[in-house]
């Protein structure tokens, strides 16, 4: 049952400790952040947290001393919660033992176990400390194994060269190396074929992220497979965030289709940062050759943390409960939704643990200064969100009330702001800018 909580809004929070700490920030940092998702052009201008202090469970604090229920979770990592006690535990425990080491250690071969048992196509792995680390290895292992160059891509795959010069953020990416990556549509195996046999006997590797916020065309995935093998292509599945989130062992266990290669991070370890790459033995064993090795490859805090999560995850209840709480989530939203007549402009698609709010332009008014308006209702009746509800296991019968009870506030003002002659005026900020998009809806 779900409690009942307070429906005030919050409209005295205030984000000035944010705004200054910005400006401090930015005397040494570009965008004041290490990261694109987490900066300043992805919330409302001065009028959201940006910096966050400490969390607990599912909540976190900004600067400020305002507390949200938090749908971001560290763009999908903290899979537990924050503070988890069984992975902090665990982390505490290995840091009285040492950190880093000048051999190798034995949890290395314990974690690698775990996934070549839960990993459907993992017979060997590597680790590396982020997605792109592990979608880079993918790609080199595919160039060493087949001699080729070509790459095709389906989604978001990280930040090096190989995969960013295909986006509109590719400047600083030489001609030579976009000119190796080629684009396909998801869903559309014809289109993939098309692209394949444009260069004929080229392509290395076809990589894409099995799902996104739509289920694939029936066949489709184990099209994909097959037709990169009878190009002579290795298939990667980026995981990166299917990984013990849809199933323990990603897309590929959730569909039973087995791809050459996969890559997984982000909740392999509630927040600590590692990946993996994973795939057929002899492919990987290519990695005796190819050079991907790191100083912190075999850094134990992260490796224990990963050991803890994915022990929890397998023996808890923590999928089913991504599962059951992002239904109940999704259901009392689009109950509201609709209660507002707003389902021609909020809608929320894909999978329960991870649902995409999406927003729909109406009466001159753009679906970005939507979503910008809904980002403010929301943060200022405390909750945490950007476009999609990343489910922890943390997120509890009173995060889900706050949440609609936010909702609840928020809605209302939406659909009168829509109607009136002058929506930026209830805006009163800049609409996000968010870096791009590279996923269907």
């Amino acid at each position: 049952m779900i409690p009942d909580v307070d429906e005030r809004e919050f409209s005295d929070r205030s984000y000035d400790g944010s705004a200054e700490l910005l400006q401090r920030a930015e005397r040494t940092i570009p965008l004041g952040t290490q990261t694109f998702s987490k900066s300043k052009l992805n919330f409302p201008s001065g009028k959201a947290p940006l910096f966050l202090t400490h969390g607990r469970g599912a909540q976190v604090w900004d600067v400020d001393g305002n507390a949200y229920i938090d749908y971001i979770n560290a763009l999908l990592p903290t899979i537990l919660g924050n503070c988890d006690p069984d992975v902090d535990a665990a982390i505490v425990d290995q840091l009285s033992r040492g950190i880093s080491f000048s051999l190798a250690t034995g949890l290395e071969a314990e974690l690698a176990e775990r996934l070549v048992r839960l990993i459907p196509c993992a017979e060997k792995v590597r680790f590396g400390k982020n997605g792109t680390d592990a979608t880079s290895a993918a790609i080199r292992l595919s160039r060493a194994y087949t001699g080729r160059d070509r790459v095709a891509v389906c989604g978001y795959h990280g930040w090096q060269d190989w995969y960013i010069g295909s986006t509109s953020k590719h400047k600083g990416v030489p001609n030579v190396v976009r000119d190796l990556t080629s684009k396909f549509t998801y869903g559309d195996l014809e289109d993939l074929d098309r692209v394949l046999r444009k260069k004929p006997g080229e392509f290395a590797a076809i990589i894409l992220e099995p799902v996104t916020f739509s289920e694939p065309p029936t066949g489709y995935l184990e099209g994909v497979v097959s037709l990169g093998h009878d190009h002579g292509a290795v298939v990667i599945f980026d995981e990166i965030i299917t990984g013990f989130r849809l199933a323990m062992g990603g897309a590929q266990e959730y569909f039973s289709v087995k791809p050459d290669l996969a890559t997984f991070g982000k909740s392999m370890a509630n927040g600590m940062p590692i990946s993996a790459v994973v795939g057929r033995a002899d492919i990987m064993k290519e990695m005796e050759e190819v050079f991907y090795s790191g100083t912190f490859g075999g850094e134990t805090l992260s490796i224990a943390a990963a050991n803890a999560t994915i022990d929890k995850i397998e023996h808890q209840k923590v999928l089913p409960h991504l599962w059951s709480y992002g239904d109940r989530l999704a259901n009392g939203v689009s109950e509201l939704i609709n209660e507002n007549n707003l389902g021609d402009i909020l809608k929320l698609i894909g999978f329960a643990p991870w649902k995409q709010m999406t927003f729909t332009a109406t009466n001159d008014v753009s679906a970005l200064s939507i979503r910008t308006f809904m980002m403010r209702k929301l943060i200022d009746n405390g909750v945490l969100m950007n476009t999609t509800h990343n489910i922890s296991y943390a997120h509890d019968d009173m995060s889900l009330a706050l949440t609609l009870a936010a909702y609840r506030a928020a809605l209302p003002h939406l659909a009168q702001a829509i109607h009136s002659s002058d929506f930026a005026a209830h805006l009163d900020c800049d609409p996000v800018r968010p870096v791009f998009s590279v996923r269907a809806n």
